[in-house]
């Protein structure tokens, strides 16, 4: 077998999207923190419009709380208890399934009653009472890859939700750590993941690939320009799905805005990855 990505894994079913490695592409998206009910809305509509035209599969994204800023004066995000509501609407108004990040095993149970993948920060990949936390709600776990570890390490991450009885995880790829401020992309992680992992489903997550984190001092800073980039040479290899954080106005998001992509211009980037998706898996 070649070194792509697995072509006959783990198949996760998310509503009626289907994360896998040898299916059609599928895409995370939304903005980096949740914003408020109007924003929220608008902008889970607009994706939706997107991927009913474009015919991908969609999951809705967006964090309550930012708990891992680069300063403690820096928007965290409206939390848990206003956000729930939010997420509840989402599901049932557009049908859409919802992601958002878990920082304690504490938040997993609530937050599973209203979004349908529970995501573990890179930083936290490794918490094992998150983790199980996770696993024990039943809903899928998506887990990014610390920036510190190695594509083999997410094997343990991984058996650690699937030996709970949990079946239903991801792991993302977001970049490693390379020197101060910057990330790198090593593109073979996509494929090692996989292997390791058993065939669970790897993502790609293109907008947090191009972070630079604490960049701008008390904030990071990001460079937007190369997320298509990232984003063609990781779905080129074969990938389950991308995850790209997206905001009608990226430069006054309140945070992540460098390396999100602007929503206009996301219909084109997603358009050509599924022709790059086509031609992969062949």
């Amino acid at each position: 077998m070649s070194e792509t990505a697995q072509p006959h894994g783990s198949v996760v079913r998310v509503g009626d999207v289907a994360f896998a490695n040898h299916l059609p592409l599928a895409l995370i998206a939304g903005p980096c923190q949740l914003e408020g009910r109007n924003h929220a809305l608008e902008v889970a509509a607009a994706l939706k419009e997107m991927a009913a035209r474009l015919g991908i599969g969609l999951v809705f994204k967006s964090s309550f709380d930012k708990a891992n800023r680069t300063s403690g004066r820096t928007a965290r995000g409206v939390g848990l208890d206003e956000a729930l509501p939010v997420f509840a609407e989402i599901r049932e108004s557009l049908g859409l399934p919802v992601l958002t990040d878990v920082h304690e095993a504490e938040q997993c149970a609530r937050a599973a009653e209203a979004v349908d993948v529970l995501q573990i920060p890179a930083f936290l990949c490794r918490q094992t009472d998150l983790l199980l936390a996770a696993a024990a709600t039943g809903r899928a776990v998506n887990v990014k890859k610390g920036q510190f570890l190695a594509p083999w390490d997410m094997a343990h991450v991984a058996a650690k939700v699937t030996e709970a009885g949990n079946p239903n995880v991801i792991v993302t790829e977001r970049g490693a750590s390379f020197g101060y401020n910057t990330l790198v992309s090593d593109m073979r992680a996509l494929p090692i993941m996989a292997r390791v992992t058993q065939g669970a489903p790897v993502v790609f997550d293109a907008t947090h690939s191009v972070q630079q984190p604490g960049g701008q001092g008390a904030t990071s800073g990001g460079q937007r320009e190369f997320v298509p980039v990232l984003a063609r040479a990781a779905v080129a290899v074969g990938v389950a799905g991308v995850f790209i954080e997206t905001h009608p106005d990226p430069d006054r998001a309140p945070s992540d805005g460098p390396n999100m992509v602007a929503l206009a211009d996301l219909p084109a980037l997603v358009e050509t990855l599924m022709a790059f998706d086509r031609i992969a898996k062949a």
